[in-house]
């Protein structure tokens, strides 16, 4: 066993470097490797504890690069785009707000990461904030928080390391932070409506610049763009679905995310008649997640470490004496992982890596802990040390200082939606 002090040395060091700008998976390499020598591992007990680490992450590492190919189509095709575009116009002006959350919230829950959506419907948002006077700090409310209710409930990375962190299906952790997600986009709502005349107004300028990013060329129906997700959500389903219906030989089918979401990508490619791309689209979606594959490796790493020491065993006697909840640890290990990496997936990972068991140590159960620290991870993970926050700044056309005034009304909507996991699986759970 590894000392606890090593461990949290390990994952300070991390945490440290990360902040300081260095790439985050060696970071996190660099993390693991002083943790476990200076725990008393050693030289062998450390590559010993790396190789398992990394060996825990492949489940995971298959289905994100799974995960991408439904990205590289929803984006690369256009389809994400008509979803919003159809949205926003039927909803129509009274409800702009409503309609740009939703947008947002519908192309990440179908997979799209939450930058690439943003930048898919700002072009929109800031032409409906120019005609309805809206203001941009508005518009970045309504499209993170939308982007932040979405991607709780989508098949990407952030998703399928909470479920596969606690040993659950994709889909169960899906249906679970649903109401949250809710809850999140009617906050996120209300919230970008007491804001709208707050801040700068669109400009021009802005609009002239962002025009000229939107395809207008090309683009699939409305009908055509929704069977990617319809397919993949559906056959992702079949098993709760049969399981709620009391349908035996239904609840029987358990279809991984590994081929569900190729699979579904690729009948949605062909329905738009761009089968020819597909390839194109595939090595998109290899690209988009190459990142999120390497971080696993070093999440994995350094989590392997702070499981092998004496820290998980150390915080559940901590947590038990001081009398606090010890639900309480699910939600906050989320909060803190991705309040510090300044990212979901990151967070989502480093949390269960390094406190799945210590959070399972408090008879917390695993369903219920997924959707705790999953939808911890969204409370903070906008912060300036990570590229979300100057991927939507950018987006938005705005400097730093503008950005920085949405971290706190983003908050308020990542907390609305880790409030009512914790209630709803934490304490009503234990009543």
């Amino acid at each position: 066993m590894i000392s606890w002090w090593g461990a949290l040395i390990g994952l300070a060091l991390a945490i440290f470097l990360i902040l300081r700008k260095l790439d985050p998976v060696y970071s996190l390499l660099l993390g693991a490797i002083v943790g476990a020598i200076i725990g008393g591992a050693g030289l062998e007990g450390t590559i010993n504890i790396l190789v398992k680490g990394e060996q825990s992450v492949m489940g995971t590492v298959l289905r994100v690069l799974a995960a991408g190919m439904l990205a590289g189509v929803m984006m690369d095709s256009g389809a994400a785009e008509t979803l919003a575009r159809t949205i926003v116009n039927k909803f129509g002006d009274r409800l702009a707000i409503f309609a740009l959350a939703l947008a947002t919230m519908v192309i990440t829950a179908v997979g799209v990461f939450i930058p690439v959506a943003v930048l898919i419907v700002a072009p929109i948002a800031l032409e409906v904030g120019r005609n309805m006077h809206i203001s941009k700090l508005s518009l970045l409310v309504a499209l993170s928080g939308g982007g932040k209710a979405g991607n709780i409930i989508s098949p990407n990375a952030n998703t399928i390391a909470a479920a596969k962190g606690f040993g659950l299906e994709l889909s169960q952790v899906m249906i679970a932070d649903f109401i949250p997600a809710v809850i999140a986009l009617i906050v996120t709502v209300v919230v970008a409506r007491m804001i709208r005349k707050k801040g700068r107004a669109v400009l021009e300028q802005d609009l002239e610049d962002s025009t000229k990013t939107i395809k207008q060329s090309d683009l699939p129906t409305f009908k055509q763009a929704i069977v990617a997700p319809v397919i993949a959500i559906v056959l992702l389903l079949l098993g709760p679905i049969g399981t709620i219906c009391h349908l035996p030989l239904l609840a029987k089918v358990n279809l991984d995310a590994t081929y569900v979401l190729p699979f579904a990508a690729i009948i949605g490619a062909l329905a738009m008649g761009k089968g020819e791309k597909i390839k194109s689209y595939a090595q998109t979606g290899v690209s988009r997640m190459t990142g999120v594959v390497m971080i696993l490796i070093g999440a994995g790493a350094i989590g392997a470490t702070i499981t092998a020491s004496t820290f998980p065993e150390l915080l559940i006697d901590l947590i038990k004496t001081s009398h606090v909840p010890g639900v309480l640890l699910a939600p906050l290990s989320g909060i803190l992982m991705a309040g510090a990496t300044a990212s979901t997936s990151t967070g989502v990972i480093l949390a269960t890596g390094s406190f799945a068991k210590s959070i399972l140590g408090f008879g917390v159960a695993p369903l219920a802990a997924a959707a705790m620290v999953h939808t911890g991870a969204i409370v903070i993970d906008q912060l300036p040390q990570g590229n979300y926050f100057h991927v939507t700044a950018n987006a938005m056309h705005m400097d730093i200082k503008e950005r920085s005034q949405g971290i706190f009304y983003e908050f308020l909507v990542g907390g609305s939606a880790m409030l009512t996991a914790t209630i709803l699986y934490g304490f009503l759970h234990l009543l």
